[in-house]
């Protein structure tokens, strides 16, 4: 539990009794969780929650791959692109996670100068990354126009198990989501660092208590989850 709220003559005002008491110490105290902020531990819950619903979609990809008896198509096949007249498997795929990897530098970037409260730096790095997932789902996107032109549906595929292209809008359309949403939020982030309301707590969305850039971290924390969800991705669904 919090200590007592005092006053500006330093008379400790008196406790609340009951639930009552509670709710009034945990509503007042920003920092409850031992020195954590709230948006960092509620970001943590909630990724905590996600890890569990992209456990269940890779769980149940790997379970169906397995008993289907229908011959699963090649991912190799499947995800390749045919360069100068050859074809090249997974080569879009591997750009694209390259892409992702590198945009968790960029995140690392921008919360290490968000710490030495840099600004424009931090500005810089928040908006490169937000490039670089927006890059991402581009190139996802041409994925899926690619594979529905050639007949892929979610109850179906011209290679096979009728399983794969359910799995295959499932699973990556999710992480997408994810990835957009990500996109979105940094693009916020980065201006109220530029606009300098993180310095000015300036009332608004996403602004937190005034000279901290705690929220470039808790943003770093989702962007680092995705990106690390992509990796398990990429392993389970396009190199098995």
């Amino acid at each position: 539990m919090a200590q007592p709220a005092q006053t500006s003559s330093g008379e400790a005002l008196p406790r609340l009794e009951g639930m009552q008491g509670i709710v009034a110490d945990w509503s007042s105290d920003q920092r409850a969780f031992k020195n954590v902020p709230w948006g960092k531990a509620m970001m943590w819950i909630f990724l905590l929650s996600d890890t569990f619903i992209f456990s269940s979609f890779l769980i149940s990809y790997m379970t169906v791959r397995i008993s289907t008896t229908v011959p699963w198509p090649n991912p190799s096949e499947v995800f390749a692109l045919t360069i100068g007249g050859k074809s090249i498997p997974l080569i879009l795929i591997a750009i694209m996670t390259f892409i992702l990897i590198s945009s968790s530098g960029t995140m690392v970037l921008a919360v290490n100068f968000g710490y030495r409260k840099d600004r424009v730096k931090t500005f810089v790095f928040l908006l490169l990354t937000a490039a670089l997932g927006a890059t991402f789902v581009g190139m996802q996107a041409f994925e899926w126009t690619k594979l529905i032109m050639e007949g892929v549906r979610p109850w179906g595929n011209p290679w096979g198990a009728p399983q794969f292209g359910s799995s295959f809008f499932m699973i990556t359309g999710f992480h997408g989501t994810h990835v957009t949403f990500g996109v979105i939020f940094l693009i916020i982030v980065a201006i109220k660092v530029l606009r300098g309301d993180l310095d000015k707590q300036r009332p608004g969305f996403l602004t937190g208590r005034k000279g901290n850039y705690e929220i470039v971290e808790t943003m770093g924390l989702y962007w680092h989850f995705v990106d690390l969800v992509w990796v398990f991705i990429f392993a389970v669904f396009y190199l098995w």
